[in-house]
């Protein structure tokens, strides 16, 4: 089971409009200019943060064991732990998180970016 960084960075790379954020800011995965996955600033790689569609599911998704609580972040994101989060449940949060983050940008913002298609 488990999921590599190396993974995540394929599947937010596909991503329509996804840029990869490198140190001195957190290290991250944007659109429109704003973060939908990031990992660990002090280089630990445990996992990646990633927004969900608000707390009851963050919350739902921590006590059903297939998330942590994300450190720092307000309580809608949680933590994908890379040794217990398989491949097509990391697809399916960070396209979920992403969707969230690209579909809160204002029109102008979300209508500069490439078609979003089908993932």
């Amino acid at each position: 089971m488990g999921v590599t960084q190396e993974q995540i960075d394929q599947i937010c790379a596909a991503l329509p409009g996804a840029e990869f954020a490198r140190p001195p800011e957190l290290t991250s995965w944007k659109v429109g200019g704003k973060m939908f996955a990031c990992f660990a600033a002090n280089g630990d790689p445990s996992g990646v943060s990633v927004k969900c569609a608000d707390i009851d599911t963050a919350r739902m998704l921590i006590d059903a064991g297939l998330a942590q609580r994300a450190p720092y972040f307000h309580a809608s994101w949680v933590r994908l732990p890379f040794d217990a989060t398989g491949l097509e449940d990391a697809h399916h949060r960070l396209v979920v998180s992403y969707d969230l983050v690209r579909g809160g940008l204002k029109k102008a913002a979300r209508d500069a970016l490439p078609a979003r298609g089908d993932f």
